[in-house]
């Protein structure tokens, strides 16, 4: 939490108090309402009134909801609020955000969790069908995902595919790629749902025949009105609980007589009022005028979560029924100023069809632009007044109403007053709006009956659940001779507030729309209005003004097509935008039968996953209070480069609730404070001078969360700033680097480096690849709870880390006692993706050091922001690379200098920056290779390990000079990448050969499954046929090399214990983050010993049962665990072989272990494992790396908007070899999960610094997108290799590592958009070769473009003139 950025608002006059005390004086001042069917009554003395619904339920012990985010953006605290809705008067069960929910917005509601809908004994169908369907991996996100499906079927018993689809837009996985959830939630669908369908394998069902009306049909529906009953759905697919909506949570009887009464409560620091009528309302703001309004509590609860806003007094008006309605005038639509956006969206298809198309436009347009406006949960609570209070420059809705000329209905107690729209934004979130006053209602004119046309439009980085990066709302009206008689041309994002492109409007007026000149007019006009200067605050400005050109174009052809006018007059394809279809998927399940056994080889679910969908599986936050535990919040450096001056703790120890405050000074030495691996050169607390932004410098330590961040804020400290470096190239330029240096020189036959190759050559090629990094995002953020025992400086740690010995022995350093006293324990990761391989170490060090001192219990569990600013990314690249190729494509050499952006303390990163050398070649045979790589130091957070670690990086390098060599050389790059693809047992640059090589036979089954040479002909035509729309296809293999390279890392132990009763219990090194490794694990121990997997457990990573473990990571967790474990099995199986051959083959576990018991036979047994025949030398360039290497193919069909950079995945097919796989399940969706978190690297993820501040901007969902479910290929097929024979692989089962090697295929994506931009840029007549940089956001396509738009929309920097963030 950043100390001292925001000063609480002063409180209001002691006379306005006691005003409003008078006026709210007979209020109740109790909360009623039920939980889970459960009638719960809270007095308001006994409750904090600053407490959300989510910190309500979790305080209470319904743990299964979690906080991902805290700011409604990722979805994993969705519940479930039902009521009646007072718009529609019918049963509504709304999902909502219990990280945003205030618990006075629930009176009167049923509140329903995931804990309440079912359990592992008896689970809900939708909880079993992810579950089953593999569609919970870490399982964090799970329960939200699952009342998300749970609140849709609720609402609509035979929801539509499109419904099911976009059902989940407000909630975001990092594991799954969404396939496997979207899969499951889909047997709900009514396309799916019904066992006649044809989908299941039906004759058809009633719908499907054209019998929807049938009354016997499973299309039939009854209703009856707010009762809500629903129809059983009396079919379900084979092997799931069938689903009876009749057998559902009721609805409360007494909660549909109960009458609302006003509330009031809270104590001297915040109260809360609940007004239920809009004379109340008004009453309270006569009163005292400063009242905050909450209608959804979106934007209010990010303000006081993290801009430490302070509201004295606030107000929930989402239960005044006036306020929610909404009528149909003759030549307007009325809406209540708190009607939410769900029902709005309901209301403008309603209005369209009352009033007809052309008359609903602008209903229309409302409609489009709520459907991309955040996701369903903060749709189910959000308000158009809400929307217009907050008065956001990038409101969707804004430029809707502006431009509608709609009118505004303000009401204070005295008098109401009407203000138009376009006179109600002042400026930056400042409104026309009296301080007394609220906005009662919105009145919404209807179109013209002719010659009005309406538009709206958005673009952002993503498409669902995104804030705008500009919109638009564009209006026209023509008299009989289509000349303009009244224009509004209204953008937002533009500007500081919701601004009309005046110069355009006045240009337009009296100008005949169908003459062209009209066209090019307006935008020299546009082109005054947005004068962008290139350091705009909020950056972008090419593709912000783009955009604004953009937009009209667009819209000046869409009204031109109503018109009579020549069909060549028209822009037919700047027409419309891209629209996406139902994605679907298939997968090869035959691919493992060749080679299943018991239990190996069979796609068994996740040991876990029930329990994530039930929300019954535990994780480190999740563990029960302890008795005097204090939480932690970190003081954190809010300045990139800097001295310390000064910490003054005392205005923060004098808060209420804070405790006690921990720095440097409490270690037991000053060489304690020093941490790293491989090398020690960060402190865990800062030591006079800051590096980073995020750097912690002390921790207070308070009773409560809410205090101890309160005590951080106190906390000042002064600085002196220094020089900062945030960039690559800044580092090259200063010459600041790390000393780890490597290098890889070979030449032909393993002889030196040719330098006469370069002269010999028929060409020679040079360029620079520009990568840059992402955030891990996994769902849970870093989180710690230390307890400290009595005896001997005894301490157990709970944390959520890949690598429970590290943490052991820097908590065992920071303490001063033996690591024989530490024990540090894991149950399950909430996401790792090696983000907690090493950087959770830092926050264990930490409440390990306040739990010594204060010798109480400390826990610890980061907001998103405070996890994204400490915990490291994946390291951004930049190459700088020469090629030797010949005129036939035969590569000849590479020579390359590599360097990755470490941050501010070297972590892993010499280990990440090897393997981007290890894998600069892909999949392709140099004769002679000589690169480099180095480590830049730089003021930025220290980058980590992240899935791929550094391999997808080398990988991109090769495959960008792959790319642009095959332009240079005017040949296919497919062509180029079969010439010089690796052939079986040719040696890589470091001399391993290349066994079970299996990358040329995958690459033309890919080839051939997706009929890619005719699928190139057809993007082709595409391409010639249309302007704007553009499609591009790629193919790219991978290979990855499986070890760690660190040589030592290379070990596992494990501990099988057999019990009498015959059940068995494994204890390895490896943590469960959602991958599956416990799965594998207990079905290697179940087929070994020949027990059934149900007798199998396994209950945590702990350093007593297992010492001495390495991180999980580097894919190799299962080789290395799972031969642990089978070397532990085979040790029993020995010494049970006696009373095998004495009670027989059929003998039970129960009955052997038994006997062996009095036979005193040990029944314990200690396995190891360490890979054999590696151990690289750097310099030298020898010995074997990899134990083997992982290998893919993947091929994408894309398109793209070029007038916008918006852009869709159409299809995409992979395979992959991943050996004979211990569990296809658990690949597939490891691959799945992989693919699209790497799409997400190469295109979405951006990490943005402000660069007056030297803070990470990029800190939360809110401006960070990973892909959402509406971001994964339409189509997207996986198979597994078959039908080869492993001969060199010696891994269990002769399976290979599968966790990392899938995320370089993402970038498929990538390169089919630089595919379809080439196209777009020949076009135009330029054929040079196009250096993309990754990520390829929307902004990068937009502005790689070479249409007069985009050159008309570039600005330039002025002299000395830098951006407003900086791209690291």
């Amino acid at each position: 939490m950043a100390p001292g950025i925001i000063e609480p608002e002063p409180a209001v006059s002691t006379e306005r108090s006691r005003s409003l005390q008078m006026v709210t004086e007979p209020y109740d001042d109790t909360l009623r309402f039920y939980l889970n069917g459960t009638k719960v009554v809270i007095d308001s003395v006994s409750i904090d009134p600053e407490i959300t619904l989510l910190e309500y339920l979790r305080g209470t012990g319904l743990t299964g909801t979690k906080l991902g985010c805290a700011e409604g953006g990722c979805g994993a605290c969705t519940v479930v609020v039902s009521q009646l809705n007072p718009t529609t008067k019918k049963l509504y069960h709304a999902s909502v955000n219990a990280c945003l929910a205030p618990l006075v917005s629930v009176d009167g509601k049923h509140v329903i969790t995931v804990e309440g809908i079912g359990n592992v004994k008896n689970p809900h169908p939708a909880q079993e069908r992810i579950a089953m369907g593999s569609g919970s991996q870490c399982g964090f996100c799970t329960p939200g995902i699952v009342m998300s499906l749970y609140a849709l079927l609720r609402n609509d018993t035979d929801p539509s595919e499109l419904e099911v689809e976009e059902a989940f837009d407000g909630n975001l996985c990092r594991c799954t790629g969404y396939r496997p959830i979207l899969d499951a939630a889909q047997s709900f669908s009514m396309k799916n749902s019904c066992g006649k369908a044809k989908a299941n394998g039906g004759g058809g069902c009633c719908m499907e025949n054209g019998n929807r009306g049938d009354k016997n049909g499973c299309g039939s529906k009854r209703t009856d009105g707010a009762n809500g009953d629903q129809p059983i759905k009396r079919f379900t697919l084979p092997g799931f609980i069938e689903y009876n909506p009749e057998t559902q949570l009721i609805f409360p009887p007494a909660l549909r007589k109960h009458q609302l009464k006003p509330l009031a409560f809270g104590n001297k620091r915040k109260r809360w009022y609940r007004p239920v009528t809009l004379k109340q309302l008004l009453e309270i703001k006569s009163a005292y005028p400063s009242a905050k309004i909450i209608g959804g509590s979106t934007e209010t609860q990010i303000e006081i979560k993290f801009k430490a806003m302070q509201y004295t007094a606030s107000v929930y008006v989402g239960d005044i029924a006036e306020l929610r309605q909404y009528k149909f005038n003759d030549d307007h639509l009325e809406i209540g100023g708190n009607v939410v956006l769900t029902d709005l969206e309901e209301i403008c298809l309603k209005a369209v069809e009352h009033y007809g198309p052309v008359k609903g436009q602008p209903f229309k347009a409302i409609h489009k632009q709520i459907r991309y406006f955040a996701g369903r949960q903060i749709r189910n609570v959000g308000t158009p007044a809400g929307n217009l209070a907050t008065a956001s420059p990038i409101s969707d809705l804004n430029p809707v109403f502006v431009a509608t000329n709609t009118m505004l209905i303000a009401k204070s107690l005295d008098k109401e007053t009407k203000i138009p729209m376009s006179q109600f934004f002042k400026g930056y979130r400042t409104t026309a709006l009296a301080p007394d006053a609220i906005i009662a209602s919105l009145r919404i004119p209807v179109a013209s009956e002719k010659g009005e046309y309406l538009r709206a439009y958005k673009q952002a980085k993503r498409k669902d659940d995104d804030i705008a990066i500009v919109n638009a709302a564009l209006r026209v009206s023509l008299n009989d001779d289509n000349r303009v008689s009244s224009v509004d041309l209204v953008y937002g994002g533009m500007a500081a507030t919701t601004i009309a492109a005046k110069e355009a409007v006045s240009y337009l007026k009296g100008k005949k729309w169908t003459d062209p000149a009209t066209l090019e007019g307006t935008m020299n006009a546009l082109e005054r209005d947005f004068d962008l200067r290139f350091g705009v605050p909020g950056g972008m400005a090419t593709y912000r003004k783009s955009l604004a050109l953009g937009f009209f174009y667009r819209y000046y052809h869409e009204g031109l097509s109503e018109l009579s006018v020549k069909a060549s007059d028209i822009d037919q394809d700047a027409r419309g935008e891209i629209e996406r279809e139902i994605s679907t998927g298939k997968k090869d399940h035959e691919a493992t039968q060749a080679y299943e056994q018991r239990i190996l080889g069979k796609p068994n679910p996740h040991v876990a996953a029930l329990k994530q969908c039930t929300g019954e599986a535990q994780y480190t936050d999740d563990i029960p209070v302890q008795k005097n535990e204090l939480y932690g919040v970190m003081v954190l450096s809010t300045k990139a480069h800097a001295k310390i001056l000064d910490v003054e703790i005392e205005a923060a120890l004098d808060l209420p609730g804070v405790v006690e405050y921990v720095d440097c000074h409490d270690l037991p030495n000053p060489e304690a404070n020093w941490w790293g691996a491989p090398n020690c050169d960060e402190t865990f607390f800062a030591v006079d001078e800051v590096f980073t932004a995020g750097q912690p410098i002390g921790m207070i330590l308070a009773d409560s969360a809410k205090q101890a961040e309160a005590g951080a804020r106190a906390v000042k400290v002064q600085y002196k700033d220094l020089p900062a470096i945030f960039t690559i190239e800044e580092a090259i330029a200063k010459e600041s680097y790390f000393e780890h240096y490597r290098y890889i020189n070979i030449g032909q036959d393993e002889g030196a480096f040719d330098e006469n190759v370069w002269e010999e050559a028929d060409h020679v090629f040079s360029g620079v690849v520009r990568m840059g990094g992402q955030e891990h995002f996994y769902l849970e953020t870093q989180a710690c709870v230390v307890v400290p025992k009595p005896e001997d400086g005894e301490m157990e740690v709970y944390s959520s880390t890949q690598n429970p010995t590290e943490t052991q022995s820097y908590v065992s350093q920071v303490t001063g006692v033996q690591a024989n006293k530490i024990v540090s324990k894991v149950k399950r990761l909430g996401g790792g993706f090696g983000g907690k391989e090493t950087r959770s170490i830092q926050l264990s060090g930490i409440c390990a050091t306040a739990a010594k001192k204060t010798k109480r219990p400390v826990r610890c569990m980061l907001n998103r922001d405070e996890d994204m600013m400490t915990s490291g990314q994946r390291h951004p690249f930049l190459a700088r690379w020469k090629v030797a190729v010949n005129k036939d494509g035969k590569l000849q050499a590479l020579d390359a200098d590599v360097f990755a952006n470490a941050g501010w303390s070297q972590d892993l990163s010499g280990a990440v920056i090897d393997r981007g050398l290890s894998h600069i070649d892909g999949c392709y045979r140099f004769p002679n290779v000589h690169v480099r790589g180095r480590l830049a130091k730089t003021n930025t957070v220290s980058n980590t390990a992240f899935r791929g670690f550094g391999g997808p990086q080398g990988m991109f390098i090769a495959e960008t000079y792959m790319e642009e060599i095959a332009d240079h050389l005017g040949m296919p790059v497919e062509k180029l990448r079969e010439i010089n693809m690796y052939k079986p047992n040719e040696p890589t640059h470091f001399k391993q050969e290349l066994k079970d090589w299996h990358v040329p036979l995958m690459y033309q089954q890919v080839l051939q499954s997706m009929d890619y040479n005719k699928r190139r002909e057809a993007v082709e035509a595409y391409n010639a046929e249309h302007k704007w729309k553009k499609r591009g296809l790629a193919i790219i293999p991978t290979k990855f090399g499986i070890s760690f390279t660190a040589l030592f890392l290379n070990q596992a132990g494990a501990l099988v214990h057999l019990y009498h009763d015959g059940s068995v219990l494994v204890a390895h090194g490896g943590t469960e983050m959602g991958q599956g490794l416990h799965t594998k694990m207990t079905m290697i121990a179940a087929q070994a010993l020949g027990v059934p997997l149900s007798d199998v457990f396994i209950s945590e990573t702990a350093t007593n049962t297992v010492a001495n473990t390495s991180s999980t990571a580097a894919s190799a967790s299962s080789d290395l665990n799972g031969y642990a474990i089978f070397n532990a099995c085979e040790q029993l199986n020995e010494r049970l072989k006696p009373y095998r051959e004495k009670l027989g083959k059929d003998a039970k576990m129960k009955e052997l272990v038994h006997a062996a018991y009095f036979d005193r036979v040990n029944l314990s047994a200690n396995g190891f494992y360490k890979t054999p025949d590696i151990g690289y030398v750097w310099g030298p360039n020898t010995g074997q790396m990899f134990y083997y290497f992982t290998q893919g193919v993947a091929a994408a069909e894309i398109e793209i908007d070029t007038l916008t950079g918006d852009w869709t995945c159409l299809r995409v097919d992979i395979k992959m070899d991943v050996g004979r796989s211990i569990n296809p399940a658990i690949d597939y969706g490891q691959i799945e999960g992989a693919f699209v978190q790497g799409q997400g690297l190469f295109t979405t993820e951006e990490s943005l610094w402000h660069r007056a501040s030297g803070q990470l901007f990029t800190k939360g969902p809110g401006t960070y997108k990973i892909p959402g479910f509406r971001d994964i290929p339409q189509v997207m097929n996986i198979s597994l290799l078959k039908d080869v024979e492993w001969e060199n692989l010696r891994t269990i089962q002769r399976s290979r590592g599968v966790g990392e090697p899938p995320l370089f295929m993402g970038s498929v994506v990538f390169f089919a958009i630089r595919d379809a931009l080439k196209a777009a840029r020949k076009q135009y007549g330029v054929n040079d070769v196009l250096s993309l940089q990754s990520p390829a956001t929307p902004e990068r396509i937009r502005i790689s473009c070479t249409d007069p738009i985009i050159k008309r929309a570039l600005v330039e920097p002025r002299e000395g003139e830098k951006s407003f963030f900086i791209s690291i």
